[in-house]
């Protein structure tokens, strides 16, 4: 009896035995299948290097090499105007920004439709700050600094105009009054490259304002005429609230009105008195 557990035993592990050498033999061979699956797979699908944003890129950012990273693009699937080398995004010899010409999703590809060239400006709208708006003043070659006035100084907005006594002030004529100081320009004409250093007389100039301010600019350019005058880069002084009209230009002064005096007249009293036909007033003492 002990003899025939032994030899099931002995059979037993060995069919165990060879059950395990049979699966590791599966095993291996699909492991080796699987292998040569995907190596014909590469071989059959090449791929290169496409440059992709690492998060999402607005209008108007600079584009930089940390926001970037390559990843392996099938090469039958190449979007067109990709980067696939990152000397082609930032080459050597040109130092100049590029800048996010449309919003970048995570992981899209950089396309050249969607950057601007090195040195080429993204736009006015990427020159407008949080909270303010851009509004044109009409210049020329007096109003507008004879021509030197570039994107990114700043001037000083004069009005002059005629102040009428329908607004409750004196006519005065001619006034000449500043409105608004330290104003940043964003573009002459339609430029916005603040690379050009050639002096050029521009009809329209756009500066980068409040809303109140735009209100007021227009109401100025409506009713009078506005003119430029250019602040120096290192000028960080506060102009006070200047008004000049033709009176005070000329230094002429103020005629006083005198007021006139009243003579005081003597009151003479009198009464009546008939004398026949004839009524005749005589003077007498006053009373009161």
């Amino acid at each position: 009896m002990r003899a025939v557990f032994g030899l099931v035993l002995i059979a037993g592990l060995g069919l165990a035995g060879f059950a395990v050498m049979m699966a590791k033999k599966q095993f291996d061979a699909y492991q080796q299948q699987l292998a040569q699956a995907q190596s014909m797979q590469t071989e059959v699908i090449p791929t290169v290097e496409v440059f992709v944003a690492k998060k999402i890129l607005n209008y108007g950012d600079i584009l930089k090499t940390e926001d970037l990273r390559a990843v392996k693009w099938p090469a039958n699937a190449i979007p067109e105007g990709s980067f696939a080398a990152l000397q082609d995004l930032f080459p050597e010899n040109d130092k100049a920004p590029r800048f996010v010409l449309r919003i970048i999703e995570k992981d899209e590809a950089i396309l050249a439709t969607k950057v601007s060239l090195p040195g080429e400006d993204a736009g006015l709208n990427a020159r407008i700050e949080r909270g303010m708006r851009a509004f044109a003043i009409k210049v020329d070659v007096a109003s507008g600094v004879s021509g030197f006035l570039r994107p990114g100084d700043r001037v000083d907005v004069y009005w002059t105009g005629v102040v009428s006594g329908d607004l409750g002030a004196e006519i005065r004529g001619d006034v000449t009054k500043l409105i608004e100081a330290n104003v940043r320009l964003i573009a002459v004409d339609q430029s916005a490259n603040d690379d050009n250093s050639e002096a050029s007389i521009a009809r329209t100039v756009t500066v980068s304002v409040r809303p109140g301010q735009v209100a007021a600019l227009a109401q100025a350019q409506s009713t009078g005429r506005l003119s430029l005058a250019l602040v120096g880069v290192k000028d960080d002084t506060v102009a006070e609230a200047i008004e000049v009209d033709q009176r005070s230009l000329l230094g002429l002064v103020r005629a006083q009105v005198v007021a006139p005096v009243e003579v005081e007249q003597e009151v003479v009293c009198s009464t009546r008195v008939r004398r026949g036909a004839e009524v005749v007033e005589l003077p007498i003492p006053c009373t009161n």
